[in-house]
Formats: C-alpha cells, structure tokens, sequence
C-alpha cells in the first residue's frame, strides 16, 4: 500500500491498514457490534462494526477507540469520533471477521495501522 510519498508500508504479521480519520492511539478490547441497542459494549472497549449512523451516537461516551469496516472522513463515525477526540479507523474490510471480542488490539488513528497485541 503507497503512502503520501509512494513508498510501500510494510505491515508486520498481526498489522492491519485502514484510513485514519480521528488522531490518537489507544489499547483496549475488542467489542463487535451490530446493533446499537443490543451492544453489550463495556467502558473503553473498541467498538469495531461495518458502519455507525446517528442510533450509533449514544455508545461513544464510552468507547475508547473505533475500527470500521466501511467510510471516509465525512462518515458518521468518523464526524463523531473528531468530536469526542477517540482514535478511529476507517475502511478496514472484514475488520468484524479479523477482530473477535475480547482480542487485545492497538489502534493508532493517526497511521490507520492496528496491531494485535494479544488473542
């Protein structure tokens, strides 16, 4: 994958690359969601789901980072992510097949890269 300087990123084993569209890094557990209503999402797990709309906003109080599968910038998730000032990640398909609850990750909003830190 280029870079902003057309170099390759080279991705270590457990690495993936999504697009970054709020700053920051965080470490937590992984919580896959699929309805906002019926989330069980804990205090500072990472919410990794396909896409979040306004029913989404309640959860991020307490979330501490976002992974998505789908989105740019301007996604919802993204919007809401800036605003609570959470490290978020867009764009990273399968991200609810490669992530499972409970899985340590390391999300850096800042590169889009994640890292697992432990299964």
């Amino acid at each position: 994958i280029p870079d902003e300087n057309n170099q390759e990123i080279e991705l270590m084993e457990g690495e993936y690359l999504g697009s970054p569209v709020s700053p920051g890094v965080y470490e937590g557990k992984v919580r896959i969601v699929d309805d906002p209503i019926n989330s069980e999402l804990q205090p500072g797990e990472i919410l990794v789901c396909t896409a979040t709309d306004p029913a989404w906003t309640s959860l991020f109080p307490i979330v501490g980072a976002l992974v998505l599968e789908m989105g740019g910038m301007l996604q919802h998730g993204a919007i809401v992510s800036r605003e609570y000032g959470l490290p978020a990640v867009v764009g990273v398909a399968n991200a609810k097949k490669i992530f499972h609850n409970g899985q340590l990750i390391q999300v850096n909003g800042s590169t889009g890269r994640i890292k697992i830190l432990s299964d």
